[in-house]
């Protein structure tokens, strides 16, 4: 889904460009391993702004992700921070869009059978002169 974005966003948005399908593969599959390991951390770090700001600086955080990728990706180049802020709102949709069509559908919780009530195991008399029997 990444490769989608990635791919709309180099053609979408001025400042980012991918010069061939394997720079653009290797964007993508670079932003898809940081966007796994290097972005929970990042979010975890500011959870103080993401509070202040409402949700607001996750997208600041895709857009330090992307100019990363930017920096470390030969063949993808973005061309400053607002590209790369741009870019990420490209991708983040597309990528949402694209997991909303193609992704796992989601079953519908099934309703339980009750189970018929269980019997009471049959009761029998206590023996003659030995009184009641307490059963645990």
């Amino acid at each position: 889904m990444t490769a989608a974005g990635v791919l709309v966003a180099s053609q979408v948005v001025p400042g980012i460009n991918a010069h061939n399908w394997q720079g653009l593969l290797a964007a993508s599959l670079l932003l898809g391993i940081l966007n796994a390991f290097l972005r929970p951390i990042m979010l975890i770090l500011s959870l103080p702004l993401l509070i202040l700001t409402l949700g607001l600086f996750v997208l600041v955080v895709n857009a330090m992700l992307l100019l990363l990728v930017g920096k470390l990706v030969g063949g993808f180049d973005v061309a400053g921070f607002g590209s790369a802020l741009l870019g990420g709102i490209v991708i983040s949709i597309i990528s949402m869009v694209a997991n909303g069509l193609i992704g796992k559908p989601e079953k519908p919780p099934e309703a339980s059978n009750p189970s018929p009530p269980s019997t009471p195991p049959s009761r029998r008399p206590p023996p003659a002169g030995k009184g009641p029997i307490i059963d645990v």
